[in-house]
């Protein structure tokens, strides 16, 4: 018998005694890939009930069944945090969703800006992609990745409630933006590698949710300054603090 040191994400309710069935790919991941067989343990989250330990009671190439054992990890919930980015190359935007679910966003929103040159994502893939990163990184919270949205629709209907993190660069003081705005409920936006459209910078600047914050004198790529934005937002009102 194996110590569990592999995680899994299943879309299965998670408690002691419980049996869980495992689809073919994942029986050949456990099986074909990591060579676990019966007694061999893993780690179990669903995103809602925590993390828990389990051991293989059935193995087979099609399938298996994982007998649950114990909760190792009570269920963290990340912040109410939204980001809204603009796709850009395939391997930097699977980066993106990666690193937006390792560092606490509970919602990932690809958008479509005026300069914006994907005109389609797969989002299947993407929230594949978020999944892994949350099996990796030891979370216990899977965040929902949704369909390409067109921007202007997007603020058209945003809520009342939800505050809006607008990275511009040509802007400083992103501490001192976020603390006097408070709120619990935030989205960050990162615009495409051609920047935002004068409209849509006009249109950004009017609105009284939008909060436009500096991430540094340095003009950044997307991918990066979507992390740098995390962790700024993090800092000063995320769990981070």
């Amino acid at each position: 018998m194996s110590v569990a040191k592999i995680r899994l994400y299943v879309e299965h309710p998670l408690g002691q005694g419980q049996s869980v069935p495992l689809s073919r790919d994942q029986a050949h991941y456990l099986f074909g890939v990591m060579r676990l067989g019966l007694g061999d343990q893993v780690l179990l989250f669903n995103g809602q009930n925590g993390e828990w330990r389990a051991s293989v009671a059935e193995a087979g190439k099609r399938g298996g069944t994982l007998e649950i054992l114990e909760q190792t990890a009570a269920q963290r919930m990340p912040p109410d945090l939204w980001l809204l980015f603009a796709p850009i190359k395939k391997a930097r935007t699977d980066f993106i969703v990666e690193k937006a679910a390792e560092m606490g966003a509970a919602r990932i929103c690809p958008v479509q800006t005026e300069f914006t040159n994907a005109e389609r994502i797969r989002r299947d893939r993407l929230q594949s992609h978020a999944v892994e990163a949350a099996e990796q990184c030891g979370g216990t919270f899977v965040p929902a990745v949704c369909e390409l949205q067109r921007l202007d629709r997007l603020l058209a209907d945003w809520p009342d409630d939800r505050q809006l993190m607008f990275c511009d660069e040509a802007l400083a003081g992103a501490s001192e933006t976020l603390g006097s705005a408070g709120g619990s409920k935030w989205a960050i936006l990162i615009g495409p590698e051609g920047g935002f459209s004068p409209a849509e910078r006009t249109r950004l600047q009017s609105l009284d949710f939008a909060h436009p914050v500096s991430l540094g004198p340095r003009i950044l790529r997307a991918d990066t300054a979507a992390v740098v934005a995390l962790t700024v937002w993090q800092q000063v009102l995320g769990d981070w603090s």
